[in-house]
């Protein structure tokens, strides 16, 4: 769905309109970009199964289908939106990556009465990692560089400015047949004079592995610049365990906090992109 797609209502106004589907928005000070988060109850029935076969792959326990975070450049239209059926999408659908363990099994029976999972034939990563790095829409093209030609500047970000716009989006969550819990979020905060956003899927397989993915997309709202960093880290479940002993935490608060992780696992990816609108 492109973002800010929304019918125009003429008996009442527009932002009337948009709080009853669930849409907030926010303009940068200096009118160059909106930001959009839609939020809207988990998917019923129907959508699920139709979402299941567009993907081919049976949908997580908590989809929220018609979730979406957004980022506008008003001047030329070019925009990146982040949404649950294109995050679905970059699962794997082969056995590459797939987490070869007893729990596998234990998903499936779980959702034994589900129609797509009983017609599934070929394996998919049913942890539901996905290295989605948003759906962007009109000209430009992304152009690989690095944080030391473009960095994101937590130096300004971390300054005491105010908050002019915040929201947390979920787009889906599956607790793996009790075993634990892959989750994808989004997060967005506007200030005066930088957006950042903030896509996090997080993968906690109990005894097995911790895996972060993150996709940071920051924009200096005076600049025509867009920086996309990716990140991708992992670690085995008891290493990390071993770690959090070590530093005396809470192991089984810290193991439900991808803040906390987050500093213990390896990194096994890190792009950095820019893409210039017109």
């Amino acid at each position: 769905m492109k973002p800010d797609d929304s019918p125009r209502p003429s008996a009442i106004t527009a932002n009337e309109a948009a709080n009853a589907m669930g849409i907030q928005s926010c303009t940068s000070k200096n009118g160059a970009w909106k930001i959009t988060t839609r939020k809207q109850p988990i998917l019923k029935a129907e959508p699920i199964e139709e979402l299941g076969h567009k993907i081919g792959i049976p949908i997580p326990e908590m989809i929220f289908g018609d979730n979406f975070v957004s980022i506008t450049h008003l001047k030329s239209g070019w925009a990146v939106s982040f949404n649950a059926h294109d995050a679905l999408d970059r699962v794997s659908k082969t056995e590459e990556g797939m987490l070869q363990v007893a729990v596998a099994e234990e998903w499936k029976k779980e959702r034994s009465h589900q129609e797509e999972v009983k017609q599934v034939v070929k394996p998919f990563d049913w942890s539901y990692s996905t290295d989605y790095k948003g759906t962007t829409y009109g000209e430009g093209e992304w152009k690989e560089s690095s944080q030391a030609k473009h960095p994101i500047r937590t130096d300004l970000l971390s300054r005491p400015d105010p908050i002019l716009f915040f929201d947390a989006v979920d787009l889906y969550e599956d607790e793996l047949a009790d075993n634990g819990v892959g989750l994808l979020s989004i997060k967005v905060r506007v200030m005066p004079e930088r957006t950042l956003l903030l896509c996090r899927f997080f993968l906690r397989l109990d005894g097995v592995i911790i895996r972060i993915r993150d996709t940071r997309v920051y924009v200096e709202h005076a600049s025509n610049t867009i920086i996309r960093q990716y990140t991708a880290k992992e670690a085995k479940y008891d290493a990390v365990q071993e770690k959090l002993r070590g530093m005396r935490e809470n192991a089984p608060e810290a193991f439900r906090d991808a803040n906390k992780l987050a500093p213990l696992l390896e990194t096994v990816e890190d792009r950095t992109d820019v893409l210039e609108v017109p």
